[in-house]
């Protein structure tokens, strides 16, 4: 892989380790969710099932921006390089501690409190790392080779997602599933811990950024950086536009081409797990040059054009590339649901896929979600509190028997037929939302940088961008998947990233400016 030769490697691969671990750990708590939740909390109690998902999906997403206002601010003041030493030796701590928690058969009550106060921790930390090595990077970075040199740093979040991906398929190979579950499970948060103190050494022997040095010798350091940038207001409207427009696209794209694709393609389109995997896998491994080249392409023609090509061709191509998944993946599925009306009628009916159904037709509508049926609601039918209609066949209150029995003989079926299954066009639609997602990461952590003044840069870069990632890249999953049931349909939910990656474009067309050759030192 081509790098600047200006940025030492030993500089790349420590700063942008963080990001690797971010994700790492991220695939790693949404892949164990259900068994950290039987694990931590106590067993039966819907208000702890509540508390399992925020503490394995959401929690350290509230406090993110707090550590990035507090560590940006001390960053800016007083250096880059101590702030990466503490970040990731907070996280460290932290991976560690969830590693080796004891579980609430142990300790009680304790178990999922000190589990909540680990994900704050690694949240905290994490919101001064993410956004920061980006401004540490390019700082590194010649000008007119910032694109390329930087690019790498994005490519940490997909090596992130495979590494982890990989760790668990081979844990649960070689020890079994009854012994993963019990145990061996610890290892995935143990070597992430165990690798954070490994690079932690490395991180230590890194100088410090020449663009802070100069400010240092210069006495222009800011010494209240958060006020100054709440109170610029050129400085204040370009982390609107980071926030709204560079990482809200950014995160979009990365949720909607590396990470729901493996669930649609597994509950909708109802793929082999293995199948699924491989498409995921080449998609992820795609994502590494095109980054790199869309960095590179940054650096000749701008970062704006090569950005907003990503956002309009990411708002253009999600809807048609996801049928497109349906119709290549399970073609009798798509002419299932092309062809047969499914109605559910009811009165009153509320159903919320993040909670435990508790009446008749919220189960249903929940039977009819995880099996990939798209449907419509209809008030009840006379003397009925609940029927389906499945292609004409009423079936009456909730029965999942009769329920799988009707779908079946009009054209339903569990599984995708494998020999309907065309692979390779599958993985040529996967590539097209990751060429969108390269266009726009690639350019990205140099855009970071190279949009404020270096006096504020960290906290300018760091705190609308924690911000946007969870704000808007975090609640993706809740809200497609929200919308989907609320419409009855198992693709409505996209529109809310096609929305907001067209509000995306429209923003960064009108006024996100051109920065390639800006000077870093002013």
């Amino acid at each position: 892989m081509q790098t600047a030769p200006a940025v030492p490697r030993k500089v790349l691969f420590a700063a942008s380790f963080g990001t690797f671990i971010e994700w790492y750990d991220f695939l790693a708590f949404g892949v164990l969710a259900a068994y950290i939740g039987k694990l931590f909390f106590p067993p039966d109690n819907p208000t702890a099932g509540l508390l399992a998902s925020l503490a394995t999906f959401g929690i350290g997403m509230l406090v993110r921006p707090l550590g990035a206002a507090v560590f940006g601010s001390l960053a800016d003041r007083h250096g880059r390089r101590p702030v990466f030493i503490a970040t990731l030796l907070v996280m460290s701590a932290a991976t560690l501690g969830v590693g080796v928690l004891p579980t609430y058969a142990t300790i009680g009550m304790a178990a999922p409190i000190l589990l909540l106060l680990l994900r704050l921790v690694q949240g905290f930390a994490m919101g001064g790392e993410v956004g920061g090595v980006a401004v540490y990077l390019t700082e590194h970075a010649p000008a007119g080779k910032r694109g390329l040199a930087t690019s790498v740093l994005q490519l940490m979040g997909a090596l992130g997602v495979a590494a982890a991906l990989a760790q668990i398929a081979l844990l649960q190979s070689w020890v079994g599933d009854a012994r993963f579950i019990g145990g061996w499970w610890r290892e995935l948060f143990v070597f992430s811990g165990v690798l954070m103190l490994i690079f932690l050494v490395q991180r230590m022997s890194l100088q410090e950024s020449p663009v802070f040095l100069q400010l240092a010798e210069s006495k222009r350091i800011a010494h209240t950086p958060l006020r100054d940038c709440l109170t610029d207001r050129r400085t204040l409207g370009r982390m609107a536009l980071l926030f709204f427009c560079v990482t809200a696209g950014g995160s979009l794209l990365f949720f909607s081409s590396q990470i729901y694709t493996k669930l649609f393609l597994e509950t909708v389109v109802r793929l082999d797990g293995a199948v699924v995997a491989g498409l995921v896998m080449v998609s992820t491994l795609a994502l590494i040059p095109l980054t790199v080249l869309a960095g590179w392409l940054s650096d000749r023609i701008g970062r704006k054009p090569v950005m907003l090509a990503g956002l309009l061709l990411g708002a253009v191509c999600i809807q048609p590339v996801y049928s497109g998944l349906l119709h290549y993946g399970n073609p009798a599925l798509e002419r299932f649901s092309r062809d047969i009306a499914v109605v559910v009628y009811a009165d009153a009916c509320r159903y919320n896929p993040f909670v435990k159904p508790d009446n008749d037709c919220a189960r249903s509508l929940d039977f009819l979600t995880k099996h990939g049926v798209s449907y419509t609601l209809q008030p009840a039918q006379p003397a009925q509190a609940l029927s389906i209609s499945i292609g004409g066949v009423n079936v009456a209150g909730f029965q999942p028997q009769a329920l799988s029995a009707a779908l079946k003989a009009k054209g339903w079926a569990p599984a995708a037929d494998p020999s309907a299954v065309n692979r390779l066009a599958l993985a040529l639609l996967l590539l097209v939302p990751t060429l969108a997602l390269a266009l726009v990461t690639g350019p990205q952590t140099a855009v970071l940088a190279e949009l404020f003044p270096a006096r504020t840069r960290y906290t300018a870069a760091s705190l609308p961008h924690n911000l946007s990632a969870g704000w808007i890249g975090g609640l993706s999953p809740f809200m497609v998947t929200l919308l989907s049931v609320q419409l009855g349909n198992v693709t409505a939910g996209l529109w809310y990233l096609v929305i907001l990656l067209a509000v995306a474009f429209g923003i960064g067309l009108m006024f996100l400016p051109e920065t390639r050759d800006v000077p870093l030192h002013e």
